[in-house]
């Protein structure tokens, strides 16, 4: 079964927010297999929203339209809505209490705009939004179910979660969507592609293949779709055993999609150990990064963000001898601030990061892109230099996936003498 989505805003279109709405929407319908064809951003404009359904309903059995329901003038997706299933707007008395209740809690009082949100086609099944005040619809015309949701995030996962894959599931016989992704460090795209040429040329006619590159890693998406999970299960393991049969076990970072904060997080918990991190250039992006999961007090130690080498000098210890001689962006500077910061916190693990992330800054020997990253235990220390281009960006994402990939080589080979 296909599916498209419609996203409406004119702050899509221009920038202002970043469209996450779609990619929960198509991960979630994936997993009950229905298969997103098309995802379409239009402005609040009558015409554009109404052309787009027109559109979509051809190509597709299942539309859903994310925004447009707020109280405001320019939020005009339930008219464009009731005009495109030949009905009209009406009181909805259920949910007007519902927005009044909501309202009394905050301590507010109910207005025309307010009450103008219970307002919905007469025709539409309601979807009662336990999150705020308007509510999601489903319309069904011409054998195409067009669903309607909030376009604020919280508010449409709760829709979804509570409304729609629950009548999805019950209404529609979908057939079954299996991905696998092998994420792979250290390759440049081209290069494993070629690699992988007569592999991917081999592969089962309902089995696709998807690079999916970005911070140093390549995503390998495989995707499979069949009646049987079983069957498929099995074909796809067939194909990863090859797969991993072609590219060296120390270049696989995950057979899951697990992601690499995820790995250390793991690893550092089952070996009782912790880690405490130095940053330079990544500006605290690693330290972000590790206490994204939940639990990482048991692991991660703290961070200094030394930025300029009096920090450098006064918090980390590092010799002003050696800055003088070697400079900031340095092997010798980054040896000893992932040796002094892991000492300081007391932890196993100090990890280090000192360089140029640009675009400014560089020297004719040391351009903008030359970073020094350092991995510090009690036994052992290990140093990378790194060659990256011009976008600071990029710069600070590589750096940081060098970093922990660093960090896990040498947890790994610790563990396995101990």
């Amino acid at each position: 079964m296909k599916a498209e989505i419609i996203t409406i805003g004119d702050e899509l279109l221009i920038g202002q927010v970043i469209d996450s709405n779609s990619a929960f929407i198509a991960h979630e319908l994936n997993k009950i297999g229905i298969a997103v064809c098309q995802i379409t951003s239009v402005s609040d404009c009558r015409s554009h929203i109404l052309s787009s359904l027109k559109e979509a309903s051809v190509r597709a059995k299942l539309v859903i339209v994310t925004g447009g329901l707020g109280p405001t003038n320019d939020d005009v997706t339930k008219s464009v809505l009731a005009e495109f299933t030949d009905d009209h707007l009406t009181t909805h008395d259920e949910t007007l209490y519902h927005i009044a209740d909501m309202m009394s809690v905050r301590g507010l009082s109910m207005n025309s705009l307010n009450k103008k949100q219970a307002e919905l086609p007469s025709r539409c099944v309601v979807l009662r939004n336990n999150c705020g005040t308007a509510p999601g619809m489903w319309f069904e015309k011409d054998g195409v179910v067009l669903i309607s949701l909030p376009g604020v995030p919280f508010e449409m996962k709760t829709i979804m979660q509570e409304e729609v894959l629950p009548r999805l599931r019950k209404q529609f016989i979908c057939g079954n969507i299996l991905h696998r992704t092998i994420s792979v460090y250290g390759i440049p795209e081209s290069e494993l592609a070629l690699q992988l040429e007569s592999w991917e040329n081999s592969l089962p006619h309902n089995i696709r293949l998807a690079y999916l590159p970005g911070g140093g890693f390549i995503r390998l998406r495989l995707s499979i779709s069949g009646s049987s999970i079983q069957d498929m299960t099995a074909k796809t393991e067939k194909e990863i055993e090859k797969l991993k049969s072609i590219i060296p076990p120390y270049q696989i970072l995950s057979e899951t999609d697990e992601l690499i904060e995820e790995i250390i997080a793991r690893i550092l918990t089952e070996n009782r150990q912790t880690v405490a991190i130095a940053e330079s250039c990544t500006g605290g992006n690693i330290a972000s990064l590790l206490t994204t999961i939940s639990g990482s007090s048991a692991y991660f130690k703290g961070s200094v963000v030394a930025y300029s080498n009096e920090v450098k000098e006064k918090i980390l210890y590092v010799d002003p001898s050696c800055l003088q001689k070697y400079g900031a962006v340095s092997e010798e500077t980054a040896m000893q601030m992932a040796t002094n910061v892991r000492q300081l916190m007391n932890a196993d693990y100090g990890v280090a990061t000192t360089g140029i992330a640009g675009p400014t800054g560089g020297t004719p020997n040391k351009p903008v892109g030359t970073i020094w990253i350092a991995v510090s235990s009690k036994s052992i220390i290990e140093t990378r230099l790194l060659k990256f281009g011009n976008n600071r960006e990029n710069n600070i994402q590589r750096t940081t996936n060098a970093a922990l990939m660093l960090l896990k080589k040498i947890v790994l080979e610790i563990a396995k003498i101990r």
